[in-house]
């Protein structure tokens, strides 16, 4: 039966962020499958327009947010500190600058009306609280309202900085006013207050395993041993040292390239590794994973929490090629040289992959919102 569906997210394509992914593959699933779908983003009216046309799905504006984050690549020395320290203070005290979202979202949510199912997606997480904040029970945006997270918000661990304690109320009013969670996987329900975790589902990120045009059948050997990551690092928790540390002592040829924006983390070793470590800059997905096609191996971070899994994984997955999982904890030195040497009988295994396939995804959410009615 024909659903009529309204999504909220900040990310969307063409950002390149899992939350981004989240957003665009619903969107353009649920549109497939012959759903009226419409999309309240901040619309970028480049690639929006085209976008709607070839998907015939509806993208309403939010609004250009005022609040603009601070630059941390101007000036140097006691003003680049000033700069960092004010950010994180900011970000700390007030969320911002994604606190705008919030009253954003609830202006444009007031004009909504007489959806089947409502879906707001975070991160970033104002996103709910603007939804909590227009939700009106007598006079409800849909029958049925689905509050999606990536990462946690209050009860986040791979963060150095802990939330401050009143940001728990509007954490609680969306919590309490949603019909349904859904986290990714199921030990990140830990994470959220004991009293709503009965309204948890864990629906995972959703891909088009078809999209994905990649020829398998050509077996991949480069010259050395080369090997890739992709996606962002944290110290403590995606923390790559430990592995650089040990692969730069190393007297073997190899190329390790790392698609990501944490050069901090890597940059000193990229003298230490005399050319055999390279970083690069985030690139559209789709050329990503013809990039990474090509290596001989694909390196995962571990994080450090079991409350959140990279959705890097099942990119990784789609690739065809061997992963070799690190814990930043205690790497294990053998499976290293194992890999390095052609042998990836220590590659991580996969497990019930179906379950990322992005018609799967949507049916959850679609029997959430029959189960709420």
């Amino acid at each position: 039966m024909k659903k009529k569906i309204l999504i909220v997210s900040r990310a969307f394509f063409p950002m390149n962020s899992p939350r981004s992914f989240r957003t665009t593959e619903l969107v353009k699933e649920f549109a497939r499958q012959g759903h009226d779908v419409t999309l309240l983003t901040v619309k970028d009216q480049e690639h929006h327009v085209a976008f709607e046309k070839e998907h015939g799905v509806t993208i309403k504006d939010l609004g250009s947010p005022r609040f603009k984050p601070i630059d941390l690549k101007k000036g140097s020395g006691i003003s680049s500190l000033v700069r960092k320290v004010l950010r994180r203070g900011l970000l700390q005290a007030f969320e911002y600058p994604d606190i705008e979202l919030m009253y954003m979202v609830k202006k444009a949510l007031e004009k909504e009306r007489g959806y089947d199912l409502l879906i707001s997606i975070a991160t970033p997480h104002p996103i709910h609280w603007g939804t909590a904040w227009a939700w009106r029970e007598k006079s409800p945006i849909a029958d049925t309202w689905v509050a999606d997270c990536g990462d946690p918000y209050m009860g986040l661990e791979l963060d150095t900085f802990s939330k401050w304690f009143y940001f728990k109320y509007p954490e609680k009013a969306f919590c309490r006013q949603c019909d349904y969670i859904t986290v990714p996987i199921s030990d990140a329900k830990s994470a959220y207050y004991p009293e709503f975790r009965d309204k948890i589902e864990v629906i995972p990120q959703g891909f088009n395993f078809d999209e994905v045009n990649i020829d398998r059948s050509k077996e991949v050997r480069n010259d050395i041993p080369t090997f890739a990551y992709a996606g962002g690092l944290i110290p403590g928790g995606r923390d790559p040292r430990p592995f650089l540390d040990y692969i730069t002592s190393l007297d073997k040829k190899y190329k390790f390239i790392l698609y990501t924006k944490s050069t901090a983390l890597v940059q000193p070793y990229l003298e230490r590794a005399n050319g055999r470590i390279e970083i690069r800059d985030y690139i559209p997905r789709p050329e990503l994973l013809q990039k990474l096609s090509r290596m001989d191996f694909l390196v995962n971070f571990e994080n450090a929490t079991s409350l959140q899994m990279p959705s890097k994984l099942i990119d990784y997955y789609l690739t065809g090629r061997p992963v070799l999982s690190v814990d930043g904890g205690n790497i294990d030195k053998t499976a290293i040289n194992q890999f390095l040497d052609e042998d990836y009988s220590a590659a991580y295994r996969y497990n019930g992959v179906d379950r990322y396939r992005i018609e799967n995804v949507c049916q959850q959410f679609l029997e959430l919102q029959e189960r709420g009615e």
